[in-house]
């Protein structure tokens, strides 16, 4: 099958033939129809986060069953399906308490195996962790789902606990930044989305944020923001993932409120002076958010097939499987207008 593939970090990724997968007892093989260019995808090329070498990426995919394993129960060759970033292995506390995104035994596509830049791509324990695609939601929309969607939903729902009328503060508006605009706004919250790109900031306005504030002119952000919302945001959420915009985000927040941290932290950055004195004062809440188990998609589809949520909307392009190379190294430079589908 033709695959993206590099061998060592940082080196230009190429496309070429590589074996099939070999279909697992417990899981299946998809036939990749979509999958998502992700900036986590980037992380690992870059070496931020290892993986075993020579490397096949992508994580968020939609696409056909092709084959399944001997022990798969419940999904059978033609079902439309997607599945979360992180497989759990289904039988340890945690993902028996519905918290699979944090299996210690965990699975991971495109970081602790091959993944979907392929047109083919395995799931591990299928039965635990495949979803059903509604017949109306098409395979470029699903893969958009996979990471930065449901990862902004569940941090939204969850951890932020967003309701109507709150205000939330999203720093960043690239993929899952814009993805929680939206779902903030679909939940009936007020978002002032924070970004140094007036780009992305007019695309966050159009997708329904209340304010906008350009980092790079309007400073102290913090204080911007907390201006905005008449004594802070009931919730923010880093979606970048830098020193700078988490301790922003903490100190937008007003008494009582919730951050949480999406963006992944790396290097220097992973261990940012967040300001502890507020945290005690304000009693404030800080999560971390790991993206969303297979049981917890239906009520994010069901909002996406009544046309609530409109993933469509946050796709830029779709491109071939022979463009994702320099579309992956291309990520060296700022985003690109919207999330980067690629169509096997």
């Amino acid at each position: 099958m033709r695959a993206v593939w590099y061998e060592a970090y940082g080196e230009r990724p190429r496309l070429r033939e590589v074996p099939p997968p070999v279909c697992p007892v417990d899981g299946v093989v998809i036939e990749v129809r979509a999958t998502g260019l992700c900036r986590s995808d980037w992380h690992a090329w870059r070496g931020h986060e290892q993986v075993t070498l020579p490397h096949i990426p992508g994580h968020e995919f939609a696409g056909v069953v092709s084959t399944v394993g001997h022990s798969v129960r419940y999904w059978s060759p033609g079902d439309r399906a997607t599945a979360p970033f992180v497989l759990g292995c289904g039988v340890c506390d945690y993902c028996r308490a519905g918290d699979a995104q944090v299996c210690p035994d965990q699975r991971q596509p495109g970081f602790t195996g091959p993944g979907s830049f392929a047109e083919q791509v395995v799931v591990e324990r299928a039965d635990f962790n495949l979803v059903a695609l509604p017949g109306r939601l098409d395979f470029v929309t699903a893969a958009s789902l996979g990471c930065r969607f449901a990862t902004a939903f569940r941090a939204l729902t969850t951890h932020g606990k967003v309701g109507p009328g709150d205000w939330v503060a999203v720093f960043g508006c690239g993929g899952v930044g814009l993805s929680a605009v939206m779902i903030a706004t679909a939940l009936g919250a007020r978002v002032v989305a924070v970004d140094t790109s007036s780009a992305a900031l007019s695309r966050a306005a159009a997708l329904g944020a209340a304010e906008v504030v350009n980092a790079s002119t309007q400073k102290p952000v913090a204080a911007t923001v907390v201006g905005l919302t008449d004594c802070g945001a009931h919730v923010s959420i880093d979606a970048i993932g830098s020193a700078t915009t988490a301790v922003a985000a903490v100190n937008s927040l007003r008494p009582r409120g919730r951050h949480v941290q999406v963006g992944l932290l790396h290097g220097t950055d992973a261990t940012p002076a967040l300001p502890m004195d507020l945290v005690i004062a304000h009693e404030l809440e800080l999560y971390g958010s790991h993206g969303m188990a297979a049981r917890e998609y239906p009520a994010m589809l069901k909002l996406v097939a009544s046309g609530a949520l409109r993933p469509d909307r946050l796709i830029g392009s779709v491109i071939g499987l022979d463009g994702a190379p320099d579309a992956l190294a291309g990520m060296d430079r700022p985003g690109a207008d919207g999330i980067v589908v690629i169509a096997p």
